[in-house]
């Protein structure tokens, strides 16, 4: 009887990952169908092979004498973008930008290929040439330099790089392309895997910067496999509310930069337009007396403060079974706050309907905001309208104290910028800006003692 062939285990063809038994989906990546088996196990200890010389490609030389002009960024001509990716785009790099569908991203990219310095390729695979020139009509984008393909293979693209040698290529959308290179159909595993290593080789080896359009997943996650982000240099978000004109790109995974910075923009009939200075989106002030129920805070998004106005509204009184909406805000942070309110500020909320809301569409998420949320609920309860330049700024916890926070003086020197005067903030924050007054606060009781609400 013949022993049983043992397996040296499984490798997923998307992330590479390895595992001793064969599972349908992989652990790593989540893909399902991608473990190929690795063949049998050798029976002994295999023998140290000896790798033999080779001739190098280049020869190495001491760092302080490789030249940097071949790795620094060229402006694309879009400023919000190039706040992103790190000053613009370097030579060779291949970025990434994946967005839902009808988000902005080909009216971002055909702006891009309209401003950018150079010759411009623009594969489509998606659209038709047509449709292209039309939203290139619309947006104002249409000139001698921007070179338009409606082509699906890669084989057909490599041929359109060698006659008109551009200076940048756009591929809308990765999962459409294909090549005979590689088995399955287009948007595929194993097809979407080929091309972005293919376009990534041409990229490097003619210094040509590659801008891919991705897909995401109904959660929002980059389809395909995930070696993707790992082959790309640049891996750009594309966010926003189809309810709102706020767009916003937010660097994943960047090398010639930092990953956490944010560019914001504005869908327009016209085309999208960035918004160096978007607090104006995010602010609802208005001339008139102060309304009831509103607060400011600054949140950091990445690394750029963003003012963010906290509306709440408080309503009814001994409902069995009140109401809570919220719009923009985390729904179990805001609950968390209501208890903290009720239990250490001495609010009655539980019989009351509560509504708390974001103003422009913005998404804000972080417990630096906790602060302007509770300060918007009690005012609304009682009817009292803050002071109108107060920005409030603190994380509170469920024994009702004030927390600090990250990035003070960069959030505090943005509301002064604005025009705030007056700040609530955790103590030990530091020193204030030229023309603002701190208060500092360590729990909530202390805050609704401190704060003098002016009426009407």
């Amino acid at each position: 009887m013949t022993p049983r062939t043992r397996s040296a285990g499984y490798r997923c063809t998307a992330c590479e990952h390895r595992v001793a038994q064969w599972v349908g989906r992989c652990p790593s990546c989540q893909e399902w169908g991608t473990l190929e088996d690795l063949g049998p196990a050798p029976a002994t200890q295999a023998r140290t092979r000896v790798v033999a010389a080779g001739a190098p490609a280049t020869a190495a030389r001491r760092i302080g004498e490789v030249a940097l002009d071949s790795a620094r960024a060229r402006p694309t001509g879009v400023s919000e973008l190039d706040r992103v990716l790190g000053g613009g785009l370097v030579p060779g790099s291949v970025v990434l930008l994946a967005g839902e569908p009808g988000v902005g991203k080909s009216t971002l990219l055909l702006e891009v290929a309209a401003r950018h310095p150079g010759r411009v390729l623009y594969v489509t695979g998606e659209e038709s040439a047509g449709q292209v020139r039309l939203r290139a009509e619309r947006t104002g984008a249409v000139r001698d330099e921007l070179y338009l393909a409606a082509e699906s293979d890669l084989g057909a693209i490599v041929s359109h790089l060698d006659d008109l040698r551009p200076d940048l290529v756009i591929v809308d959308s990765v999962q459409t392309m294909s090549t005979a290179a590689a088995d399955g159909s287009p948007g595929g595993v194993t097809q979407t895997r080929a091309v972005t290593v293919g376009l990534t080789g041409i990229a490097k080896e003619r210094s040509l910067p590659v801008v891919l359009v991705g897909h995401v997943t109904k959660d929002g996650n980059i389809a395909g496999p995930r070696v993707l982000e790992h082959l790309v240099d640049v891996v750009l978000a594309f966010e926003g509310d189809k309810h709102s004109t706020l767009r916003m790109v937010r660097g994943v995974k960047n090398r010639f930069g930092p990953a956490d910075e944010v560019g914001c923009f504005e869908l327009r009939d016209s085309g999208i337009v960035g918004m160096p200075d978007p607090s104006g989106l995010f602010l609802a002030r208005f001339d008139g007396p102060p309304v009831a129920g509103t607060a400011v805070t600054v949140v950091l998004d990445g690394r750029r403060p963003l003012p963010a106005e906290v509306q709440a509204l408080v309503t009814g009184k001994d409902i069995p079974s009140p109401r809570r909406a919220v719009s923009g805000l985390d729904n179990a942070r805001v609950a968390m706050l209501l208890a903290v309110l009720e239990k250490r500020g001495g609010i009655r909320l539980h019989d009351a309907e509560v509504y708390a809301a974001t103003v422009g569409g913005m998404r804000v998420v972080e417990p630096a905001a906790d602060l302007a949320l509770a300060l918007a609920v009690a005012s609304s309860r009682s009817d009292v309208a803050l002071p109108r330049d107060l920005v409030v700024l603190g994380e509170i916890g469920l024994a009702g104290e004030v927390r600090r926070v990250a990035g003070v003086d960069r959030r505090l020197a943005e509301a002064a910028r604005l025009g705030f005067t007056d700040a609530l903030v955790p103590p030990g924050s530091g020193s204030a800006p030229a023309g603002m007054r701190l208060t500092e606060v360590d729990n909530v009781g202390a805050v609704l003692r401190a704060l003098k609400p002016v009426r009407g």
